[in-house]
């Protein structure tokens, strides 16, 4: 029952914080603003707290039932219960197809499942949705190296550097995937 208990409190602290979360939203820039100063962005602690806002700006995007749902799928995801990762991204999907998180996230919890090939066709979906999703951009390279498509995990990078030039460790990554693209050190 303790079990129980704690399950319900923190499902109680959740609402609780998503709905302050929602108030402070009116006072949000809008997200082509975000946008402009994620490119701008000097350094990468500054890109990351644009990030930040920016991913926290998609999530309020969805009603409150699929939040909850994207708060489980995300802590899933942390806890390596990609299965129930799957479940509650698919039942965000249900609720609000038009929320491109839960398409990432389900995309992620895929992956984590082995099936890269239904990851990609929903990361696409998520793209669809939000073609400046830098995040998705991001995870489909990582999918698609590890296919060893090394083109399409360049191309996906670059894409990801164009919305966010300063990606933590993003050239690194880019100087890697060009190597891998032309064939060296595969």
């Amino acid at each position: 029952m303790s079990g129980w208990r704690e399950a319900v409190c923190r499902g109680v602290a959740l609402l609780v914080l998503l709905a302050a979360a929602s108030a402070h939203a009116e006072g949000r820039p809008p997200l082509d603003q975000l946008f402009s100063a994620l490119k701008a962005a000097p350094t990468e602690d500054a890109a990351g707290v644009v990030e930040a806002r920016i991913l926290d700006t998609w999530v309020q995007q969805a009603t409150p039932a699929v939040r909850l749902l994207l708060a489980r799928g995300y802590r899933d995801l942390g806890h390596d219960a990609a299965s129930d990762a799957f479940d509650s991204y698919d039942a965000a999907i249900t609720l609000q197809p038009e929320a491109a998180e839960a398409w990432h996230g389900r995309a992620m919890a895929r992956f984590g499942l082995g099936d890269g090939p239904g990851a990609i066709r929903d990361i696409e979906q998520a793209l669809q949705r939000e073609p400046r999703d830098f995040a998705a951009l991001a995870d489909l390279s990582r999918v698609a190296e590890a296919q060893g498509n090394w083109k399409g995990a360049l191309a996906a990078w670059h894409k990801v550097l164009d919305l966010a030039p300063h990606t933590p460790g993003g050239e690194t990554r880019l100087r890697e995937l060009e190597r891998k693209a032309n064939g060296q050190g595969i």
